[in-house]
Protein backbone atom coordinates (compact mmCIF):
# COMPACT_ATOMS: atom_id res chain seq x y z
CA UNK A 1 0.00 0.00 0.00
CA UNK A 2 1.52 3.35 -1.18
CA UNK A 3 1.49 6.38 1.31
CA UNK A 4 -1.39 8.25 1.62
CA UNK A 5 -2.24 11.69 1.21
CA UNK A 6 -6.43 12.55 2.39
CA UNK A 7 -8.41 16.01 1.48
CA UNK A 8 -8.58 17.94 4.46
CA UNK A 9 -11.43 18.19 6.41
CA UNK A 10 -12.02 22.49 7.54
CA UNK A 11 -13.44 23.26 10.15
CA UNK A 12 -15.03 26.37 10.94
CA UNK A 13 -15.47 28.29 14.59
CA UNK A 14 -15.83 31.52 16.54
CA UNK A 15 -12.44 31.78 17.36
CA UNK A 16 -10.48 30.91 13.79
CA UNK A 17 -8.78 32.63 11.47
CA UNK A 18 -7.03 32.35 7.96
CA UNK A 19 -3.74 30.99 8.48
CA UNK A 20 -4.41 27.27 7.69
CA UNK A 21 -4.68 28.97 3.81
CA UNK A 22 -2.33 31.45 3.99
CA UNK A 23 0.43 29.96 5.98
CA UNK A 24 -0.27 26.09 5.48
CA UNK A 25 -1.83 25.95 1.78
CA UNK A 26 -5.31 24.51 2.64
CA UNK A 27 -8.23 25.11 0.55
CA UNK A 28 -10.50 28.11 2.12
CA UNK A 29 -13.04 30.47 1.25
CA UNK A 30 -13.35 33.95 1.82
CA UNK A 31 -14.40 33.87 5.63
CA UNK A 32 -12.09 34.66 8.57
CA UNK A 33 -13.19 31.84 10.95
CA UNK A 34 -11.31 28.59 9.40
CA UNK A 35 -10.12 27.39 12.66
CA UNK A 36 -9.16 23.78 12.13
CA UNK A 37 -7.85 21.53 9.55
CA UNK A 38 -8.63 17.51 10.07
CA UNK A 39 -5.93 16.03 8.50
CA UNK A 40 -6.16 12.43 9.44
CA UNK A 41 -9.53 11.59 10.85
CA UNK A 42 -11.85 8.42 11.56
CA UNK A 43 -14.33 10.00 13.40
CA UNK A 44 -17.98 9.59 13.11
CA UNK A 45 -19.29 11.54 9.74
CA UNK A 46 -15.85 13.68 10.13
CA UNK A 47 -14.14 11.00 7.34
CA UNK A 48 -10.78 11.95 5.57
CA UNK A 49 -10.77 10.81 1.70
CA UNK A 50 -7.61 9.44 0.10
CA UNK A 51 -7.02 12.20 -2.23
CA UNK A 52 -4.75 10.21 -4.91
CA UNK A 53 -3.49 7.15 -5.94
CA UNK A 54 -5.19 3.67 -6.62
CA UNK A 55 -7.08 4.21 -3.24
CA UNK A 56 -8.36 7.67 -3.98
CA UNK A 57 -12.01 7.80 -2.79
CA UNK A 58 -11.85 5.90 0.20
CA UNK A 59 -12.67 7.12 3.34
CA UNK A 60 -10.10 6.14 6.76
CA UNK A 61 -13.01 3.88 8.11
CA UNK A 62 -13.30 1.81 4.78
CA UNK A 63 -9.42 1.16 4.68
CA UNK A 64 -9.31 0.39 8.39
CA UNK A 65 -12.22 -2.57 8.12
CA UNK A 66 -11.02 -3.33 4.55
CA UNK A 67 -7.21 -3.11 4.47
CA UNK A 68 -6.54 -2.74 8.26
CA UNK A 69 -3.66 -5.54 8.25
CA UNK A 70 -1.61 -3.73 5.62
CA UNK A 71 -2.80 0.32 7.05
CA UNK A 72 -1.77 -1.05 10.88
CA UNK A 73 0.57 -3.62 10.64
CA UNK A 74 1.30 -4.99 14.06
CA UNK A 75 -1.97 -2.70 15.68
CA UNK A 76 -3.93 -4.12 13.22
CA UNK A 77 -6.73 -6.56 15.07
CA UNK A 78 -9.85 -8.36 14.86
CA UNK A 79 -12.79 -6.10 15.17
CA UNK A 80 -10.84 -2.76 14.92
CA UNK A 81 -13.26 -0.71 13.07
CA UNK A 82 -11.85 3.03 14.05
CA UNK A 83 -8.26 4.58 13.43
CA UNK A 84 -7.04 5.15 16.66
CA UNK A 85 -5.71 8.50 16.17
CA UNK A 86 -6.98 11.94 15.04
CA UNK A 87 -4.56 15.09 13.34
CA UNK A 88 -5.43 18.54 12.97
CA UNK A 89 -3.88 22.01 12.34
CA UNK A 90 -5.57 24.87 14.21
CA UNK A 91 -5.45 28.38 14.00
CA UNK A 92 -6.64 30.36 17.39
CA UNK A 93 -7.03 34.04 16.55
CA UNK A 94 -9.54 34.08 19.57
CA UNK A 95 -8.80 32.02 22.90
CA UNK A 96 -10.47 28.66 22.91
CA UNK A 97 -12.73 28.41 25.99
CA UNK A 98 -11.16 27.01 29.04
CA UNK A 99 -12.13 22.77 28.82
CA UNK A 100 -11.30 19.54 30.31
CA UNK A 101 -11.40 16.10 28.22
CA UNK A 102 -12.66 12.96 29.98
CA UNK A 103 -10.10 9.66 29.95
CA UNK A 104 -11.50 6.20 27.97
CA UNK A 105 -13.87 4.97 30.99
CA UNK A 106 -14.75 8.31 31.56
CA UNK A 107 -16.00 9.21 28.05
CA UNK A 108 -17.82 5.86 27.89
CA UNK A 109 -19.81 7.10 30.77
CA UNK A 110 -21.12 9.78 28.81
CA UNK A 111 -21.03 8.67 25.27
CA UNK A 112 -20.60 5.03 24.41
CA UNK A 113 -19.58 5.76 21.15
CA UNK A 114 -16.35 8.14 21.97
CA UNK A 115 -12.62 7.41 23.12
CA UNK A 116 -11.10 9.69 25.89
CA UNK A 117 -9.00 12.52 24.35
CA UNK A 118 -5.07 12.61 25.27
CA UNK A 119 -3.43 15.32 22.67
CA UNK A 120 -0.71 16.82 22.59
CA UNK A 121 0.62 19.97 20.43
CA UNK A 122 3.48 21.66 18.38
CA UNK A 123 3.38 25.19 18.32
CA UNK A 124 3.57 26.31 14.66
CA UNK A 125 3.00 30.16 15.21
CA UNK A 126 2.41 32.30 18.20
CA UNK A 127 1.93 36.34 19.04
CA UNK A 128 4.70 37.67 21.36
CA UNK A 129 1.33 38.31 23.33
CA UNK A 130 0.45 34.72 23.03
CA UNK A 131 -0.84 32.64 26.62
CA UNK A 132 -1.33 29.08 26.93
CA UNK A 133 -2.80 28.42 29.74
CA UNK A 134 -2.42 24.61 30.91
CA UNK A 135 -3.18 22.76 34.36
CA UNK A 136 -4.23 24.48 37.85
CA UNK A 137 -2.17 26.30 39.65
CA UNK A 138 -0.97 24.45 42.91
CA UNK A 139 -3.33 24.50 46.04
CA UNK A 140 -6.64 24.67 43.67
CA UNK A 141 -9.05 22.02 44.68
CA UNK A 142 -12.79 21.36 43.40
CA UNK A 143 -14.45 23.49 46.01
CA UNK A 144 -12.34 26.67 45.15
CA UNK A 145 -12.32 25.94 41.61
CA UNK A 146 -16.30 25.42 41.95
CA UNK A 147 -16.12 29.13 43.55
CA UNK A 148 -13.98 30.64 40.90
CA UNK A 149 -16.00 29.51 38.07
CA UNK A 150 -19.25 30.91 39.66
CA UNK A 151 -17.63 34.25 40.19
CA UNK A 152 -16.39 34.52 36.78
CA UNK A 153 -12.19 34.70 37.63
CA UNK A 154 -11.60 30.72 36.79
CA UNK A 155 -8.36 32.56 35.37
CA UNK A 156 -6.88 32.74 38.49
CA UNK A 157 -6.33 29.41 38.75
CA UNK A 158 -5.33 28.69 35.53
CA UNK A 159 -1.57 28.43 35.09
CA UNK A 160 -0.59 29.92 32.09
CA UNK A 161 2.69 30.75 29.85
CA UNK A 162 3.70 32.73 26.92
CA UNK A 163 4.46 29.82 24.05
CA UNK A 164 7.56 29.36 21.47
CA UNK A 165 7.42 28.30 18.05
CA UNK A 166 8.75 24.75 18.37
CA UNK A 167 7.29 24.19 21.73
CA UNK A 168 5.67 21.18 22.56
CA UNK A 169 2.88 20.41 24.97
CA UNK A 170 1.72 17.14 26.37
CA UNK A 171 -2.00 17.29 27.50
CA UNK A 172 -3.26 14.10 28.98
CA UNK A 173 -6.83 13.55 29.64
CA UNK A 174 -8.40 15.25 33.04
CA UNK A 175 -6.04 18.38 32.06
CA UNK A 176 -7.47 21.59 32.35
CA UNK A 177 -6.47 23.58 29.30
CA UNK A 178 -7.38 26.63 27.21
CA UNK A 179 -5.59 27.44 23.73
CA UNK A 180 -5.00 31.43 24.15
CA UNK A 181 -5.25 33.80 21.14
CA UNK A 182 -2.32 34.29 17.99
CA UNK A 183 -1.30 30.94 18.23
CA UNK A 184 -1.20 27.89 15.64
CA UNK A 185 -0.49 24.64 16.23
CA UNK A 186 -0.63 20.71 14.89
CA UNK A 187 -2.25 18.50 17.28
CA UNK A 188 -1.66 14.75 17.79
CA UNK A 189 -4.56 13.13 19.62
CA UNK A 190 -6.85 10.43 20.17
CA UNK A 191 -9.64 9.74 18.08
CA UNK A 192 -12.47 11.91 20.07
CA UNK A 193 -14.36 14.98 19.79
CA UNK A 194 -15.56 14.84 23.61
CA UNK A 195 -14.61 18.38 25.02
CA UNK A 196 -16.45 19.61 28.65
CA UNK A 197 -16.31 23.37 28.65
CA UNK A 198 -15.94 25.15 31.40
CA UNK A 199 -15.85 28.87 30.81
CA UNK A 200 -16.04 30.71 27.87
CA UNK A 201 -14.71 34.00 28.40
CA UNK A 202 -18.52 35.70 28.34
CA UNK A 203 -18.79 35.88 25.02
CA UNK A 204 -22.11 35.63 23.44
CA UNK A 205 -23.11 35.01 19.71
CA UNK A 206 -24.71 37.52 16.93
CA UNK A 207 -27.89 36.77 19.28
CA UNK A 208 -26.98 37.67 22.89
CA UNK A 209 -26.75 33.72 23.36
CA UNK A 210 -23.81 32.30 25.26
CA UNK A 211 -22.26 28.47 24.24
CA UNK A 212 -23.68 25.59 26.66
CA UNK A 213 -21.01 25.01 29.63
CA UNK A 214 -20.40 21.42 31.09
CA UNK A 215 -19.38 22.33 34.81
CA UNK A 216 -20.41 19.55 36.60
CA UNK A 217 -19.12 17.22 33.94
CA UNK A 218 -15.88 19.21 33.75
CA UNK A 219 -15.51 18.89 38.02
CA UNK A 220 -16.08 15.27 37.16
CA UNK A 221 -13.31 14.20 34.89
CA UNK A 222 -10.90 16.86 36.27
CA UNK A 223 -7.34 15.12 37.65
CA UNK A 224 -6.83 18.12 40.20
CA UNK A 225 -3.28 16.10 40.62
CA UNK A 226 -1.78 16.84 37.93
CA UNK A 227 -1.03 20.82 38.97
CA UNK A 228 0.66 23.50 36.04
CA UNK A 229 2.00 21.86 32.74
CA UNK A 230 4.52 23.33 31.21
CA UNK A 231 6.40 22.65 27.79
CA UNK A 232 8.16 19.25 27.35
CA UNK A 233 12.22 18.77 27.25
CA UNK A 234 12.44 17.01 23.85
CA UNK A 235 14.85 13.60 24.33
CA UNK A 236 17.38 13.72 21.75
CA UNK A 237 17.92 10.61 19.41
CA UNK A 238 19.93 11.61 16.80
CA UNK A 239 22.13 14.43 16.39
CA UNK A 240 24.55 14.37 13.16
CA UNK A 241 25.52 16.27 10.11
CA UNK A 242 22.36 17.40 8.62
CA UNK A 243 19.84 15.26 10.83
CA UNK A 244 18.28 16.10 14.77
CA UNK A 245 15.63 13.75 15.80
CA UNK A 246 13.94 14.55 18.87
CA UNK A 247 11.22 12.59 21.50
CA UNK A 248 8.78 15.17 21.58
CA UNK A 249 6.11 12.92 23.51
CA UNK A 250 5.63 9.32 24.41
CA UNK A 251 2.34 7.96 25.69
CA UNK A 252 0.49 4.40 25.26
CA UNK A 253 -1.76 6.37 22.48
CA UNK A 254 1.00 8.01 20.24
CA UNK A 255 4.55 8.98 20.42
CA UNK A 256 5.39 12.18 18.58
CA UNK A 257 9.20 12.46 17.27
CA UNK A 258 10.72 15.81 15.35
CA UNK A 259 12.97 15.51 12.04
CA UNK A 260 14.99 18.69 11.42
CA UNK A 261 16.80 17.79 8.07
CA UNK A 262 18.93 18.94 6.05
CA UNK A 263 19.76 15.36 4.71
CA UNK A 264 17.97 12.41 2.81
CA UNK A 265 16.44 10.49 5.50
CA UNK A 266 15.57 6.60 5.08
CA UNK A 267 12.07 5.41 6.86
CA UNK A 268 12.00 1.96 6.45
CA UNK A 269 8.34 0.25 7.75
CA UNK A 270 8.83 -1.92 10.94
CA UNK A 271 5.35 -3.39 10.54
CA UNK A 272 3.75 -0.34 11.97
CA UNK A 273 2.20 2.65 10.46
CA UNK A 274 3.57 6.42 11.00
CA UNK A 275 1.90 9.89 10.20
CA UNK A 276 4.44 12.64 9.02
CA UNK A 277 3.65 16.18 8.92
CA UNK A 278 5.95 18.92 7.15
CA UNK A 279 5.87 22.05 9.88
CA UNK A 280 8.52 23.99 8.06
CA UNK A 281 10.56 24.19 4.64
CA UNK A 282 9.43 21.77 1.56
CA UNK A 283 10.64 18.29 1.29
CA UNK A 284 9.94 15.12 -1.17
CA UNK A 285 8.85 11.84 -0.12
CA UNK A 286 10.18 9.20 -2.55
CA UNK A 287 9.14 5.18 -2.92
CA UNK A 288 9.52 3.20 -5.39
CA UNK A 289 9.85 5.20 -8.24
CA UNK A 290 6.95 7.45 -7.05
CA UNK A 291 7.28 11.09 -5.33
CA UNK A 292 5.52 13.57 -3.09
CA UNK A 293 6.06 16.88 -2.66
CA UNK A 294 5.88 17.97 1.01
CA UNK A 295 5.43 21.42 1.33
CA UNK A 296 4.35 22.95 4.95
CA UNK A 297 0.97 22.08 5.77
CA UNK A 298 1.34 18.50 4.54
CA UNK A 299 -0.07 15.69 6.06
CA UNK A 300 0.98 11.63 4.89
CA UNK A 301 -0.11 8.60 6.39
CA UNK A 302 2.56 5.76 5.68
CA UNK A 303 1.07 2.41 5.68
CA UNK A 304 2.36 -0.36 7.64
CA UNK A 305 3.19 -2.64 4.48
CA UNK A 306 4.15 0.72 2.88
CA UNK A 307 7.29 0.32 0.12
CA UNK A 308 10.26 2.11 2.43
CA UNK A 309 10.67 5.74 1.62
CA UNK A 310 12.79 8.49 1.48
CA UNK A 311 12.82 12.21 2.82
CA UNK A 312 14.96 14.78 0.32
CA UNK A 313 14.81 18.30 2.13
CA UNK A 314 14.35 21.47 -0.49
CA UNK A 315 17.14 23.17 2.28
CA UNK A 316 16.44 22.50 6.06
CA UNK A 317 12.69 21.53 6.94
CA UNK A 318 11.49 20.19 10.07
CA UNK A 319 8.38 17.07 9.92
CA UNK A 320 6.60 15.93 12.97
CA UNK A 321 6.41 11.78 13.16
CA UNK A 322 3.59 10.70 15.27
CA UNK A 323 3.31 6.79 15.34
CA UNK A 324 1.33 4.47 17.72
CA UNK A 325 3.52 2.56 20.57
Amino acid sequence: MDPLVFEPLLKRIRWGGRRLGDALGKPIGDADDYAESWEIADHGDDQSIVARGPLAGWTLSRLVRERGQELLGRHARAGLEQFPLLVKFLDAQDRLSVQVHPNDIQAKRFDPSENGKTEAWVVLEAAPHSLIYAGLRPDVDADSLRAHLAAGTVVECLHAFHPQPGDCLFVPAGTVHALGEGIMIAEVQQSSDITFRMFDWDRLDREGNARPLHIEESLAVIDFTRGPVNPVRPEIIADEPGRRTERLAHSEYFELRRHTLGTTLAISRSNECSILLALSGTADLHWDGESLPLPRGQSVLIPAESPDVRIEPRGEVTLLEAFLP
